[in-house]
């Protein structure tokens, strides 16, 4: 791949919640530009319709002003929405980029994917194709090169790195956050800002693309400066941190450690309080407790590294690295070969699966007979979909069939089938906390307090409980769905 991708595509999602798995996309944006950040022919954006075992987060709807009504009406139909974003990004040579979007916006695609039997991860690598992500780098730039932008701060002192904040601070329009498209604009518009005065900086961030470049840089064991929203924002979430050892179950990930944090305290624990320092949340460990300073640094994200060779007087000290006290905190874990045995078992022990289809992408790699099939299913009408019955070996698949052919397809269900949607709708909307973001029950307790703290969107969150009777959901029967 060449260090310059043939074109970007910005992209971005207004969703109807914060669940990448179990929340839906409500609207995309993209626009495609050269490598010159220059745009290439018109943006792109459309809604996508919600389905009937869909409740919003209400939340949501008050932030960026869609309902799903008004998804439903100005909408695509799912597959239709997921066609057109992957048509989008599969064009050859093409990067996409956004703005946090490998936390977020790229999770909303691979289930997007998934669902409609678009393979989820191909349009990432394949035809010179390739990923980025704008937030990472605005923290390093923050770090290393803050000069030619504006850096606002929070309440505590420390850098914001919203979107909204960062592009108001450097003169941006901010009157349409939230609105897919303007967030498209104003992240296009900061990554201009960094190419124009730090282009060396760009041009290196873009290198980290390559996978064999990251995994060079880490290979090494040598000390480099990493940004990440895992670190701590007051220095920018870059610190330096040291390359302890490979994921011992997952090719292409690495162990690393922060070198601000001494590691000599850690070394006497029992492998069971390091795992309670690293999974338990910050809020629940006890007074006192520090967590444990180690993060995973994915190849194929690419992620925000540097050697410490760019560091100047000024950087240093704006994050607050102190050299010598790093390289003996380095040469102390390169003496510690058991303890990073027992760091590197701590990324061995799995949690249990997702046991629903819907939620298991990453669960276990879908059979090559299967892969096959994926474009089949997409190419057929209803009535072709309901002769298949089950085609897939992998059983995931064809739970998904059954659930893809009830959502754009209702008609097409026999009278087994429909009950069968009617129970499953049933789990997902007022049952099952498992299996959607949010149940009627916590849907009506979230829109009742909204009103009271919020008596200006009485008109929105009234579209919100029409919404849910259209689904056959009622206050006087809060157990049940309506079977009218």
């Amino acid at each position: 791949m060449n260090d310059n991708a043939n074109t970007f595509l910005w992209h971005d999602y207004e969703t109807f919640g914060a669940d990448t798995r179990r929340d839906r996309p409500a609207q995309f944006a993209a626009l495609r530009t050269d490598a010159g950040l220059v745009p290439i022919g018109d943006p792109a954006v459309f809604y996508c319709q919600p389905a009937d075992d869909m409740l919003p987060q209400p939340d949501a709807c008050l932030i960026t002003g869609i309902t799903p009504q008004l998804a439903r009406d100005q909408g695509l139909p799912e597959n239709e929405f997921a066609a057109r974003i992957h048509d989008l990004m599969s064009e050859p040579g093409t990067c996409s980029v956004g703005y946090n979007n490998f936390r977020f916006d790229d999770e909303v695609t691979r289930f997007l994917f998934w669902r409609n039997f678009f393979e989820p991860y191909t349009r990432e690598y394949s035809n010179g194709n390739s990923r980025f992500d704008l937030i990472d780098l605005m923290r390093m730039t923050c770090a290393l090169r803050p000069e030619g932008l504006n850096w606002p701060r929070r309440e505590d002192g420390s850098p914001s790195f919203r979107l909204e904040d960062l592009a108001a601070a450097n003169g941006m329009d901010t009157s349409r956050a939230h609105d897919a498209l303007a967030d498209v604009e104003a992240t296009l518009g900061l990554a201009r800002l960094v190419r124009q005065h730090q282009p060396r900086l760009w041009d290196w961030a873009l290198r980290l693309r390559q996978k064999h470049v990251v995994a060079a840089l880490l290979s090494r064991g040598e000390p480099l400066l990493h940004s990440s929203s895992r670190l701590p924002a007051s220095h920018c979430a870059t610190a330096p941190v040291l390359p302890l050892a490979p994921h011992p179950d997952f090719a292409g990930q690495w162990i690393v450690w922060n070198l601000n944090v001494d590691p000599a305290p850690f070394m006497t624990r029992s492998e069971e309080e390091l795992a309670d320092l690293m999974w338990t949340p910050t809020a629940d460990l006890p007074e006192g407790a520090e967590r444990l300073p180690i993060k995973l640094v994915r190849s194929n994200r690419c992620p925000m590294l540097s050697p410490l060779t760019v560091l100047d007087d000024d950087s240093r000290k704006r994050l607050g690295i102190d050299i010598d006290s790093m390289q003996a905190h380095a040469a102390l874990l390169r003496q510690a070969g058991a303890f990073t045995e027992r760091l590197a078992r701590l990324f061995s022990a799995t949690g249990p699966a997702d046991a629903d289809p819907e939620l298991a992408l990453y669960g276990s790699f879908v059979p090559r007979a299967d892969q096959a099939l994926l474009a089949r299913v997409r190419s057929l009408d209803s009535t072709a979909l309901s002769r298949l019955g089950q085609p897939f070996q992998d059983d995931r698949l064809n739970e998904l069939l059954f659930r893809y052919r009830a959502r754009l397809y209702p008609d097409s269900l026999a009278a087994d089938e429909r009950d069968l949607w009617q129970q499953w709708r049933q789990r997902r909307l007022i049952d099952d906390p498992d299996l959607a973001s949010i149940r009627w029950s916590e849907y009506q307790i979230r829109i009742n307090e909204l009103r009271q703290t919020q008596p200006d969107r009485t008109r929105l969150l009234t579209d919100l409980l029409d919404w849910a009777r259209l689904l056959g959901l009622s206050a006087a029967t809060p157990d049940r769905l309506s079977t009218t």
